[in-house]
This record gives structure tokens, C-alpha cells and sequence, in this order.
């Protein structure tokens, strides 16, 4: 499933950060970057399709923190805590 979700993400990821650095630290104006906010956000799509693009995008990015915590804490493991009958010696 992560790579259906992968591109929408960067996409998002990639023309929302490229909106804000224009229009604030380059000095475009709203309606000279308002592609990007346009692809950011879905609109390319229409009402209907923006609402289940953003709605989607939203449950792609929660499913890959889940996914991503469960594999993160899967890679660390915890130590046990060794009871006084378990102990060997």
C-alpha cells in the first residue's frame, strides 16, 4: 500500500513547502505560486475529487505513522525485566 500513498504524500509534501518558500522567502505573490496550492491540495480534481483526495491523503499519512511506529518499536527491543525465579545461575 505505501507505494499508492508515497506519491500523493510527496507530492503534497513538495508543492506545499515550494508555495510557502515562494511566497514568503522569494517574494512571489498569491496568484503567481497558487499552482502549487492547487496541486496541494487537490483542486485539479474538482470538488468531489478534491474533498476524497484530501480525506485519503489524510488516512495514507495516518496509516504510515502507524505502520512506521509499529515498525520502529519492532527494531528496538526492550529489555525484560528478569524476575527472581527466572534468573539463571
Amino acid at each position: 500500500m505505501a507505494p499508492w500513498v508515497f506519491l500523493p504524500l510527496l507530492i503534497s509534501a513538495l508543492t506545499g513547502i515550494s508555495y510557502r518558500v515562494s511566497k514568503d522567502l522569494l517574494g512571489y505573490s498569491r496568484d503567481e505560486v497558487h499552482w502549487l496550492m492547487s496541486l496541494h491540495e487537490g483542486e485539479w480534481l474538482g470538488d468531489n475529487g478534491e474533498l476524497i483526495y484530501v480525506i485519503l491523503n489524510s488516512l495514507g499519512l495516518i496509516w504510515m505513522l502507524i505502520t512506521g511506529f509499529q515498525m520502529f518499536s519492532k527494531k528496538i527491543s526492550f529489555p525484560k525485566k528478569v524476575t527472581k525465579g527466572e534468573a539463571k545461575g
